[in-house]
């Protein structure tokens, strides 16, 4: 008898310990309306999976008081999003359930406020095609703050013979999302679909298109028109291209990084046609190709006496621009790595770091053994990353640990 009492006492605390940890796999927070203050009732939240194509895993509607709550169904990585007026906000859902609040903003098709901080261009020739990366960072300092969106938050024009590749859109803080143009009547004019949110402190929206012009000659004649006022609107392109201004196209050059041409024209108007062409043939340098200078120091400037020119005030220097959207990037990256190895066991060879093999190696259950490799995976990933983008790890080293973490990603994802 007693041993039967005591064996429904563990089965009872069993049962409870269960709805303990069901209880714990939820998110649930208040999607607040930042424009007038309020909780935005009635808005449609729904969780979503974005290694199985965003697909829709969870929905609710937020009560009056702006309040959701959403089941997680399995430690995966999800994301939260919330739609208000049209327009769609996410954020990360936290591992394991917790608190989940989301900002969202009234919707506006033009908004007061709008502008381009940047129209940056990254171009370079080869095989009888230039390619342009090109890229718009957006500030909204809209008040009361509102996010512009339409069928054409944004417009763009682009050269008439301009074969388009990859597009994205990026929110302020937010990942890269994969978007389509919507093309206009005008031959080369396009629009986003995409909201225009207000900016998060120094992080703003950023669109890109990438597209192929004919480079048969060897040379191309730009006619860039902007939709609205730029602050900046620069080319970067390699040392062995050359660009030559037209009629009322100021550019001057910008000490930016040693091995990439920076030129940059200030207070570009918005529907004012900026004349360029650009000659010559070359690639943009990589990683390791302008890591040091002739005498083998590394490119960034010094900063204590003698140490050269710094780039003139308020100038850009696009690669802080891109720091954020960089590691937004690797952070989908670790997302889906995160997905993979959550799902099935990994194992670990004989290349990978010794401190990802003795993580793997310490827990006793699959389960444990992946959420280990995944977290020192992660800081790992995310610690080279900002080591390179600082200038503090060597091109070598990096290259190095960057391999190994890949052969254990690689013989991992090989098990799938």
């Amino acid at each position: 008898m007693k041993i039967r009492r005591n064996l429904a006492g563990v089965i009872a605390l069993s049962f409870l310990f269960a709805g303990a940890l069901a209880q714990a796999a939820t998110v649930s927070g208040t999607v607040t309306d930042k424009t007038t203050g309020k909780p935005a009732a009635g808005d449609a939240v729904v969780l979503v999976e974005p290694m199985s194509g965003m697909s829709e895993v969870g929905h609710t509607t937020t009560d009056a008081r702006g309040h959701y709550t959403l089941n997680l169904p399995s430690s995966v990585p999800y994301l939260v999003r919330a739609t208000h007026q049209g327009a769609d906000y996410f954020i990360p859902a936290p591992q394991g359930g917790g608190n989940g609040d989301i900002p969202v903003y009234d919707v506006a098709a033009k908004v007061q406020g709008v502008t381009i901080d940047s129209d940056i261009l990254e171009v370079e020739a080869q095989n009888g095609a230039l390619n342009v990366d090109e890229r718009f960072f957006v500030h909204n300092t809209s008040s009361p703050a509102l996010t512009q969106f339409s069928a054409k938050s944004f417009e763009i024009v682009l050269p008439p013979d301009a074969v388009l590749g990859d597009v994205e859109g990026q929110r302020p803080g937010g990942l890269p999302t994969n978007l389509k143009l919507v093309p206009e009547e005008q031959k080369g004019h396009f629009a986003f679909n995409f909201p225009i949110q207000p900016d998060e402190g120094d992080k703003d929206t950023l669109l890109q298109v990438i597209y192929t012009l004919p480079y048969t000659s060897g040379k191309y004649d730009f006619h860039s028109q902007l939709t609205l006022p730029a602050d900046n609107f620069a080319v970067l392109m390699p040392m062995s291209m050359k660009l030559t201004g037209g009629a009322g196209a100021n550019f001057r050059s910008v000490q930016a990084d040693p091995g990439i041409q920076t030129l940059l024209m200030k207070g570009a108007e918005a529907g004012k046609t900026i004349n360029f062409t650009i000659s010559g043939t070359g690639s943009m340098p990589r990683e390791d190709q302008n890591a040091q200078g002739d005498n083998g120091q590394s490119g960034a400037a010094q900063s204590g006496p003698g140490g050269g020119m710094a780039p003139p005030i308020n100038t850009p220097d696009p690669l802080s621009k891109y720091k954020w959207w960089i590691l937004g990037a690797l952070a989908l990256l670790l997302t889906a790595i995160a997905a993979f190895l959550l799902r099935k066991p990994a194992t670990v060879g004989v290349g990978a770091p010794a401190a990802v093999a003795a993580a793997y190696a310490a827990p006793t259950s699959a389960g444990a053994k992946n959420t280990a490799l995944l977290n020192v995976l992660k800081e790992e990933l995310f610690a080279i990353e900002s080591e390179r983008i600082a200038g503090t790890l060597p091109p070598a080293e990096y290259a190095e640990q960057k391999a190994a973490l890949e052969t254990v990603l690689k013989r991992a994802l090989k098990k799938q």
